[in-house]
């Protein structure tokens, strides 16, 4: 037992003096589960009480994650949800039915454990996950809705068994540790594919399909490709900020018609067959999930789970977005829908992580718009002098401005009523902004 630390000194803790990747990037990745295992067995696998859902892939395991966790919540399951990075709060990582662990709970459990995390040098995401587990057994929920840190093989919440394992999409993100190409990242991600547990692919892509396919075959387990098996013929949205989709199966039959949801991004619509794939496996397998749970569930996602900076309107009149779509995928849709977005002028409040290749970001983005270039308050920012200098030689203008409220600030000042700001290019930025 340590002198026990306020809220303030534990976060302190868990971040200053642990490597976490999120803050430093390469220094904090382990590249086996050694301490996770350790950890495991101390805590008692806490995991082993309850059932669980993971869910990995480049992007939108997050929204996956969320809407999986409100349907199972509007099932009456108690419902553990883990995902990663958190945007305003740390305890955003860990929630029971939409609640955030409380102060205290964090503060005890690294007080009360502080020195097996010492004796065995283990890492913020060892101890989260640790945290998460613990936590969840204790407060005896039914299901737990795992999100992956990164990759899949290695990481440390890959030591579940769960009902059913999800990869939504593979791109090419944190290429310095899971590979330069499709192929490679695919095969860490395929790491969560577990024998005799199903799997769902969110998008089936050329070059990831044979890994995953092999994978499930080596695995004795069965798998689908949402997209192949689900469509969505168009979505609009409603007066009141919702988006409604129609749901047909390959056979053009709709078996979902005027499902709405409360997250506002065009991307949602291949997360969203995803879920349903994910859904009805689970059906399958005996949980109890009927119809109306899908429909409020879907219409309740961020009602139910707190949900934050996915398309997420800050204001009207400059109408204020931020996206936390941070890799060359994630923005090109990002960029579409600002496309079919009206104004009269647009906005962008723009920063990045310093590990990313941001040349084929740049290329991406609209010259037409006013850049405000700043940098997120994580040692691992991108030096915003070093963005704007990039961004220049792609015919991107603005100014440079030391921090994200500073940039903010100034952009409402710059747009007139009908103008469209953007806040976006790294997670980071956006938990600034918020």
């Amino acid at each position: 037992m340590v002198k026990k630390m306020n809220y303030n000194e534990t976060l302190e803790w868990l971040f200053g003096q642990l490597p976490m990747y999120q803050r430093e990037g390469k220094a904090a990745y382990k590249a086996n589960l050694d301490n996770t295992i350790a950890l495991d067995k101390y805590f008692d696998s806490p995991h082993k009480n309850f059932k669980s859902i993971h869910i990995a892939g480049t992007n939108g395991k997050g929204s996956v994650s969320h809407m999986l966790a409100s349907i199972l919540q509007e099932a009456g399951y108690k419902v553990g949800l883990y995902t990663s990075p958190h945007l305003k709060d740390f305890r955003e990582r860990i929630r029971i039915n939409g609640e955030m662990i409380p102060k205290e709970e964090v503060i005890g459990f690294v007080a009360n454990h502080f020195k097996i995390f010492n004796n065995i040098k283990s890492s913020f995401f060892e101890m989260t996950v640790a945290m998460a587990f613990d936590y969840f057994n204790r407060n005896k929920i039914d299901i737990a809705v795992v999100e992956v840190g990164m990759g899949g093989r290695l990481d440390s919440t890959n030591i579940i068994n769960p009902e059913l394992s999800v990869i939504t999409n593979i791109g090419l993100d944190h290429v310095a540790f899971l590979g330069d190409t499709i192929e490679k990242i695919a095969q860490e991600k395929a790491g969560i594919i577990k024998e005799n547990i199903p799997v769902v692919i969110g998008e089936s892509q050329d070059d990831a399909e044979k890994v995953f396919k092999d994978t499930a075959n080596s695995k004795n387990t069965s798998i689908i490709f949402a997209d192949k098996k689900y469509k969505i013929d168009y979505t609009f949205f409603t007066p009141d900020n919702y988006q409604v989709f129609n749901i047909y199966n390959n056979s053009d039959k709709l078996i979902y018609e005027n499902l709405k949801l409360d997250l506002l991004g065009w991307y949602q619509k291949k997360n969203i067959i995803t879920v349903i794939a994910a859904i009805n496996i689970l059906i399958e397998k005996g949980l109890n999930i009927n119809d109306i749970n899908i429909f409020r569930g879907i219409l309740k996602t961020k009602e139910n789970t707190n949900l934050l900076g996915r398309w997420q309107i800050l204001q009207y009149n400059p109408t204020i977005v931020c996206d936390t779509g941070h890799n060359t995928d994630g923005i090109k849709t990002l960029m579409e829908q600002i496309e079919g977005t009206p104004y009269e002028n647009l906005h962008i409040i723009l920063g990045f992580v310093n590990d990313k290749n941001i040349d084929e970001i740049l290329k991406l983005l609209p010259q037409k718009a006013k850049y405000y270039f700043t940098k997120a308050s994580i040692p691992r920012a991108l030096d915003q002098e070093i963005l704007a200098e990039k961004a220049k030689k792609n015919c991107l203008k603005g100014n440079v401005y030391k921090n994200v409220l500073e940039a903010k600030k100034n952009a409402k000042k710059n747009a007139g009523p009908n103008d469209l700001i953007f806040i976006g290019g790294s997670t980071f930025i956006v938990a600034d902004a918020l």
